[in-house]
């Protein structure tokens, strides 16, 4: 069926794991009595236009959409694991603008500027050469994302959401492998997959060296201004190597190309406990079963379970 051919993906919330199947996301979470709480919303239609087709646009179209989804299962499901009354619409749109463009801010002054400044202070000084200062600046971007990774997973509530993480990367694996959604299936599958969301963080970041390369040195001003407007066709170009892995992953240099992401998912993964893989089989089956009614009905979608 149409639905079997699409490629899932999803994202670990607090207590849950939200999937993004092709009309529907749903959101499954642990509620503090122990059971699982879920919504079923549609997806944006905003990120579903025509423009969605339309190679290197459809990157910046996916990113907003993971940043919209995904504030809004992170908000219903930080609800469901405090216990609160749930609401599927928590916050306004407005103030889920402003929390996102922060976000964008912050990750933008942290993992761009930053490597940007410490390049222009401690590298460029000493060799004027646009090839050694754009490589060093990728480097320090690197670091400084590892050493990201490595100090939030030191939170234990943050190795909790690692542990959903794995469970939701492994409930994956088993749909694409066309197997039942059972956990003795989902045991089976690594923690680690090629379409992570962290597999596309470390793609841009190389692609941001070839493409920051491109301008040389030019005027500090200049090169900020680059690391921030830029962004958009870094992720566009992200998105389409993403996609193209994808596609290919019989292919043995495909397969070697995705080794450092698969390496690297094993600071945003731990080992999940079966209530993990529980939630995770919860939000895959939902979002199929939204799929296959939105296919075959286009009737309303199920009410929050």
């Amino acid at each position: 069926m149409a639905q079997e051919a699409y490629v899932y993906g999803g994202q670990a919330v607090i207590e849950g794991v939200m999937i993004r199947g092709r009309r529907v996301y749903s959101v499954a979470a642990r509620h503090p009595d122990g059971s699982i709480r879920s919504i079923l919303k549609p997806v944006p239609t905003w990120s579903t236009s025509r423009w969605r087709r339309v190679p290197l646009v459809r990157g910046s179209l996916v990113l907003g959409e993971s940043l919209v989804i995904g504030m809004k299962a992170l908000t219903y499901s930080a609800q469901v694991a405090a216990g609160d009354e749930e609401n599927d619409e928590p916050i306004p749109m407005w103030t889920m603008a402003l929390t996102i463009a922060f976000s964008l801010g912050l990750g933008i002054a942290l993992f761009f500027i930053a490597p940007l400044l410490i390049t222009t202070n401690a590298v460029d000084r000493f060799f004027e050469n646009a090839i050694v200062s754009n490589l060093a600046e990728g480097l320090i971007r690197l670091v400084i994302f590892c050493v990201y990774l490595w100090l939030v997973g030191l939170m234990p509530s943050i190795r909790r959401v690692f542990g959903y993480h794995a469970a939701e990367h492994m409930s994956v694996h088993t749909h694409e492998h066309a197997l039942a959604l059972k956990p003795d299936n989902v045991k089976e599958f690594p923690a680690a997959h090629p379409r992570c969301g962290t597999a596309f963080l470390l793609t841009v970041m190389i692609v941001s060296i070839l493409v920051f390369a491109v301008l040389g040195t030019p005027d500090l001003p200049l090169r900020i201004a680059s690391r921030v407007f830029l962004l958009p066709v870094i992720a566009g170009i992200a998105y389409e190597v993403i996609r193209f892995n994808a596609r290919h992953t019989d292919n043995m240099l495909v397969r070697w190309s995705t080794v450092p992401s698969l390496l690297l998912q094993k600071m945003t993964t731990r080992p999940p406990e079966d209530d993990m893989i529980e939630v995770a089989i919860t939000a895959m089956t939902l979002a199929i079963e939204g799929d296959v009614a939105a296919d075959t009905t286009d009737a309303a979608l199920p009410k929050s379970a």
